[in-house]
């Protein structure tokens, strides 16, 4: 509850405060009542017994609660044995604060506990009417208010509560996991993609000096100039999600920028590291604005399919990318993927290997936005993947 307060702005706070000391000093006038002197006294203490057990961390909630049911009840009894009584209030504020109490004990608690907690500020306000003097039907009918219509009420209440905070407890949840899937793509289709760039370079040359080949100086720098150069890439790929991650309120550093175009240095990565890859760009969309998650997914396609190539496509001679609006659909985009190698399936099941998270990822990205993706091999040799997308993801989505 202090956390909880401190959390608060100033002018919450402020209102808070007020409000306290305004219920603590209705409780104090309430106890003017009394004809006599040590009944004045305690009956404020009860009050504020009572509303401090609204408001005291979980942990002392149990002991508070059945504090204040424990005076309230004695005082009602003490007050019944009097000869003067009050003849207008019990302590209404204090009634309403055993009415919330059961409230609390029910929405916190789980239902034996619940029940336990509750039982004692239910009686306690049931047997609070009892203070006041005049013994008449009305009240009879007011605690018969109390007992069939307020606690039964307050016991509602405070289950509809509950009920409401588990609903937002699994909403949040569910974000959260939606963050860490993201993130879990996020980390794959960067860092995943440069670093296998690096492992294909340091294979070819340790596969060359294996074989007894001697490498000129010049190759051993180009090699080594792009095993660097994808390091850093690496390196700046962490340093944008690690930025992301720590300031959720920026845009996400590592989204693919100036459209489909992006398309073009992801293919001369590749080429300069591998077999040479070929891309084609259907004019009318590099010409047009795409929403920014549709340029985000075929980046992300493409990445994975090249990436997927250079892991798995042994002997592949030739890769060829084409992004362009479906045949017969013009609503629709669609992007392929293919090579010449002999494939390495990827597995799509995300096992301990390490293959087929990135597939994974893909068939969530697309099928969000209303699309699907299909993989495999070609009729006569090679690799295919083949993605189709809404261009309009928000009719085709759902």
């Amino acid at each position: 509850m202090v956390v909880a307060f401190r959390a608060r702005s100033r002018t919450q706070q402020a209102l808070l405060c007020l409000v306290g000391a305004a219920l603590v000093v209705s409780v104090a006038l309430e106890g003017l009542n009394a004809p006599y002197l040590p009944v004045a006294a305690v009956t404020p203490v009860s009050g504020v017994l009572c509303l401090a057990a609204l408001v005291v961390p979980e942990h002392l909630f149990a002991r508070q609660v059945a504090l204040a049911a424990v005076i309230s009840s004695a005082l009602t009894v003490v007050e019944t044995q009097l000869p003067h009584r009050p003849v207008n209030t019990p302590g209404l504020v204090e009634l309403c604060a055993l009415l919330l109490l059961i409230t609390r004990a029910v929405r916190r608690h789980p239902p034996q506990k619940a029940v336990a907690l509750a039982a004692g500020p239910a009686l306690a306000a049931i047997l609070l009417p009892l203070r006041i003097a005049e013994r008449n039907h009305d009240l009879v009918n007011l605690i018969t208010l109390i007992a069939v219509f307020a606690v039964p009420f307050m016991a509602v209440l405070g289950w509809c509560l509950r009920l409401w905070d588990t609903l937002r407890e699994r909403e949040r949840e569910a974000i959260r996991q939606a963050q860490r899937l993201e993130q879990a793509r996020e980390l794959h289709d960067f860092v995943a993609h440069h670093v296998t760039a690096i492992v294909a370079q340091t294979k070819a040359a340790r596969f060359a000096a294996a074989a007894g080949h001697s490498q000129s100086p010049e190759d051993l720098d180009r090699m080594l100039s792009q095993i660097e150069r994808a390091g850093s890439q690496a390196m700046g790929s962490m340093r944008a999600m690690v930025s992301e991650l720590r300031d959720t309120t920026a845009p996400a550093a590592t989204c693919p920028t100036g459209g489909l175009g992006g398309l073009r240095d992801l293919a001369r990565e590749f080429s300069a590291a591998g077999p040479p890859a070929a891309l084609t760009l259907d004019p009318q969309l590099t010409d047009s604005r795409l929403p920014p998650e549709i340029t985000t997914t075929v980046h992300r396609v493409v990445q994975e399919a090249l990436t997927n190539v250079r892991k798995h496509a042994t002997g592949a001679h030739r890769v060829e990318a084409r992004v362009e609006a479906q045949p017969g659909a013009p609503d629709r985009l669609e992007v392929s993927v293919t090579d010449d190698g002999r494939a390495s399936t990827p597995t799509a099941s995300g096992k301990a290997d390490g293959r087929g998270y990135g597939l994974i990822g893909l068939a969530e990205r697309v099928e969000a936005l209303g699309g699907h993706i299909t993989t495999g091999p070609q009729d006569d040799s090679g690799w295919r993947v083949l993605a189709v997308l809404p261009l309009n993801p928000d009719s085709s989505a759902g």
